[in-house]
């Protein structure tokens, strides 16, 4: 197994284990910020999101991430009895993923824009 399929593995793990989690994790007292749930969902699906893309078709890791958007607002209703379904948290994962996707595209562009230059030096010193 390759080392972005590691990352991969490691980020969908992680992700399920806080989305699935049975009773949620509480900040200690004086230390919860508001909205912090929100940042965390974000960052889950983020990071997921950016780690699947570099193993997978794009239209399947986009499937994916959204398929779980989905299931985990439905499980954290309707199954787990200490957890609730919040559009918001979806809303918090949908912008998780735009931003996985948008650092995946940043960092494919820095590749090729590197490659090219390469490139270049390399049809440069030929001339």
């Amino acid at each position: 197994m390759s080392w972005r399929w590691a990352v991969a593995v490691l980020a969908v793990v992680a992700q399920t284990l806080a989305l699935y989690w049975p009773d949620p994790v509480e900040a200690p007292d004086g230390l919860a910020l508001p909205h912090a749930d929100k940042v965390v969902h974000v960052g889950l699906f983020l990071l997921a999101t950016w780690a699947l893309l570099r193993v997978l078709p794009a239209w399947g890791a986009l499937g994916l991430m959204a398929v779980q958007v989905v299931a985990s607002e439905l499980v954290q209703g309707a199954l787990l009895p200490h957890r609730s379904a919040d559009v918001w948290d979806a809303v918090a994962d949908l912008v998780g993923i735009a931003l996985g996707w948008a650092l995946w595209r940043w960092t494919q562009r820095r590749a090729i824009d590197e490659a090219v230059a390469v490139a270049r030096g390399v049809m440069e010193k030929r001339q």
